[in-house]
């Protein structure tokens, strides 16, 4: 098992809704810790396919159980932004000259941030990835990434320009040292009788090229733990 350290000013996980407002998580989704782990451990989680529109995920990605533990509840915060896009139709066509062959149709849109992440991310079930993540984070991968190519960018937190200030491998013990509020799923919880306060759903899994495929569960933080539940792990394998 390995547990890691995070700490980040902003973050934002979105469901995949179109729309003039763009809401996020609670915390970071089940689908989106495991795309970080990956990117540290130097792992392309996208295959690229020109017939396609869709970037599919790769067909040989590594199976684990990840959980993830929250220090604090980060705020939420709302900020309006100009949407480029290209329109469905002839929409707005004839200001596609004036834009140089970007993106024509322009729209104000409102979008969530989270605000002030603090938690843990664990992972365990594949000994194999948990030493690549400790080598990314100390700097020991090579250049290259698993499939021969030179590796690029780095670890962001829902969107690309959102990026870490800290993170760092729990002691050998891999055990947290500070109390978290670990997401489970809400059918793992005694008390079911009413709402669970912070519920709300996550992906599990996603198919960008087949939504149908797309798998997500109803998640709720649990109360304070220095330890992992075991109902805070979720597989996450690929269909």
């Amino acid at each position: 098992m390995l547990v890691l350290y995070i700490k980040a000013p902003f973050a934002a996980y979105r469901p995949f809704v179109a729309g003039s407002y763009r809401q996020t998580a609670p915390f970071i989704t089940p689908t989106g810790a495991y795309g970080l782990l990956l990117n540290m451990a130097g792992i392309e989680s996208r295959k690229v396919d020109p017939n396609k529109n869709a970037t599919d995920m790769a067909d040989d990605l590594p199976t684990a159980k990840v959980a993830i533990g929250m220090i604090h509840e980060p705020s939420t915060s709302r900020l309006l932004q100009q949407l480029h896009n290209y329109p469905v139709g002839n929409t707005g066509k004839e200001h596609a000259p004036n834009t140089k062959g970007t993106k024509y149709n322009i729209q104000p849109i409102m979008r969530e941030l989270l605000v002030g992440i603090e938690g843990y991310l664990a992972i365990d079930g594949n000994s194999d990835l948990e030493n690549k993540i400790s080598q990314g984070i100390s700097g020991g991968l090579a250049t290259k990434r698993t499939d021969g190519l030179p590796r690029y960018g780095v670890p962001f937190l829902g969107d690309n320009s959102l990026m870490l200030d800290i993170v760092e491998e729990i002691s050998s013990e891999h055990r947290p040292i500070q109390p978290a509020r670990w997401y489970c799923p809400i059918d793992t919880f005694e008390d079911t009788s009413g709402p669970l306060p912070g519920t709300c759903r996550m992906p599990i899994w996603i198919d960008r090229n087949d939504m149908s495929r797309t798998r997500s569960d109803l998640f709720a933080p649990c109360e304070p733990s220095v330890g992992i539940p075991d109902s805070a792990w979720t597989n996450i394998s690929p269909l």
